[in-house]
């Protein structure tokens, strides 16, 4: 039997490793994440530089709810444990698990992708837009960032539920389930990072 083929538990144990091919995409992604911390690095910082300069808009202790934030934090770090879950069942080879998994963890980043476009929403017509000051545009550029890249997951782990069920469980698909829950546990990093940073800070400092 060919090794891309689905096998149900006849794949190598560690199915996304299984290839060169497979360990370069790993490897190569690590790679790419590491770019990404320093983007991210770098927005962080010029947050932090400007985020009091307000002008004559609100200021980040005026603007912010927390319970709403607090919400869309719970829904993505939950997001990040069904992530798990779902390479665990990569690992234990129950495609089904796999697919049911990555099914929850989009619909839960999208509920934090909703919440948060609710949010911006709410800002706006409070008179925090994009160009009302330093700090606005700071925040807007790092979080809607964020929001993006959780956008663009959302659509990635989405078109990897369509391989899956398409073509199987095999040494091609393993890789990528493997790389997005890389990826999806980098964009629940950040944001941790994010709530810290931005909201809590903005709250109390």
């Amino acid at each position: 039997m060919s090794a891309q083929t689905h096998a149900d538990g006849h794949l190598p144990h560690e199915p996304e490793k299984a290839t060169l091919e497979g360990r370069n995409k790993i490897l190569g992604f690590w790679l790419f994440l590491g770019a990404e911390t320093v983007l991210f690095g770098t927005l962080f910082g010029a947050f932090l530089a400007l985020r009091d300069q307000v002008l004559d808009g609100p200021t980040a202790n005026h603007l912010f709810e927390l319970k709403t934030v607090a919400i869309a934090t719970a829904l993505l770090l939950t997001s990040s444990l069904t992530s798990v879950f779902a390479v665990q069942a990569l690992h234990q080879q129950k495609r089904k698990s796999i697919i049911g998994w990555l099914i929850v963890t989009v619909l839960l980043g999208a509920g934090f992708l909703g919440l948060e476009i609710e949010e911006f929403h709410t800002y706006v017509t409070e008179g925090h837009g994009f160009t009302t000051s330093a700090f606005s545009s700071s925040f807007y550029t790092l979080v809607g960032f964020h929001g993006a890249h959780v956008l663009f997951g959302i659509l990635w782990i989405t078109l990897i539920i369509l391989q899956l069920v398409k073509k199987g469980l095999t040494v091609v698909t393993a890789p990528k389930v493997y790389v997005a829950g890389i990826y999806w546990h980098f964009i629940d990093v950040v944001w941790v990072f994010i709530f810290t940073v931005v909201y809590l800070m903005g709250k109390v400092v």
